[in-house]
């Protein structure tokens, strides 16, 4: 654990190993987006767009979450607003994120499920490195395990403080218990993620399967790690609100599926490179028609 990374030397500012981490991940993600684009045949210009709403709603949601969720946390509106100390909802930012992405689109009509494509994997990579920072950070810990892999938190941490409040460890203890590294669980479950998506991504028939794809298995491995962990309370008929939004998110992602297996096989980029390649006809002249690029894209 290390709260803080290193300081300012001119400022005299610690800088947040989370609210780090947060920021590669927005950097991260974003410039995967834009790659992916390019490649898709979308306006990188309309990724930069949505990228400013997406964000926005996502931390506001991410953080309005946890602070429903914990509201004994908030003394004030300073408190509720910082985000980059700890204390957000990855679940939150999915919501907020979907807000602010509609509000967008609205405005600009942008090919919606194939951009839901792009923005697919790098969610799952946002999440990977993210959670360094909830490693870093000491939030979102495991229970007690005496695992080989198992780690322990400094005193003053969030799991040493949860050991001493329940009666685990005296006072004075210097560590905590060892724990599941669950945020690392998530760093690896981010990766995976990562990894299936990218794979799937150039062997999708439908633009809106990556989404979707993400959508069915995220809450799966989410609820998995969910169950590692010691930060969130039980509440919800034995599940904790990430596994009660875990359910609703899985549902709605097979009702996905199902709607999206009703549509006709086709995809933006194909469209696109199909009609950017249509040869302008002058009188007199006949231009025979270029077939239809191969179904696949990188």
């Amino acid at each position: 654990m290390r709260k803080f990374l290193f300081e300012l030397p001119a400022l005299g500012i610690a800088v947040p190993s989370f609210g780090l981490a947060l920021l590669l991940a927005c950097v991260s993600a974003l410039a995967l987006a834009v790659w992916r684009a390019r490649r898709e045949r979308i306006d990188p210009d309309e990724v930069m767009g949505l990228a400013a709403w997406l964000m926005t709603g996502g931390f506001l949601g991410a953080r309005a979450l946890y602070v429903v969720a914990h509201p004994e946390t908030i003394r004030g509106l300073a408190d509720a607003l910082r985000f980059w100390q700890g204390g957000i909802v990855y679940y939150g930012c999915l919501i907020g994120g979907l807000i602010g992405s509609i509000l967008y689109w609205r405005q600009t009509r942008f090919p919606f499920r194939a951009m839901a494509d792009v923005v697919a994997p790098t969610l799952a990579l946002g999440s990977a490195i993210g959670r360094v920072g909830c490693f870093l950070n000491g939030c979102c810990y495991g229970a007690v395990c005496h695992a080989p892999w198992a780690v322990t938190f400094p005193a003053g941490s969030p799991p040493w403080a949860r050991h001493v409040q329940a009666g685990l460890i005296p006072l004075d203890a210097v560590r905590s218990l060892p724990v599941h590294p669950a945020q690392l669980y998530a760093v690896a479950d981010g990766l995976l993620l990562l990894a299936l998506l990218t794979w799937y991504f150039p062997r999708r028939r439908r633009d809106g399967e990556v989404m979707a794809l993400l959508m069915v298995t995220y809450p799966l491995t989410r609820s998995l790690i969910e169950a590692l962990r010691d930060d969130e309370p039980h509440a919800y008929l034995g599940l904790t609100l990430s596994q009660a939004i875990s359910v609703v998110v899985f549902v709605a992602g097979l009702a996905t599926w199902a709607w999206l297996l009703r549509q006709p096989a086709r995809r933006h980029a194909d469209r696109a490179v199909h009609s950017g390649r249509q040869p302008v006809k002058p009188r007199g002249v006949v231009v025979p028609e270029l077939p239809l690029v191969g179904k696949r894209s990188a």
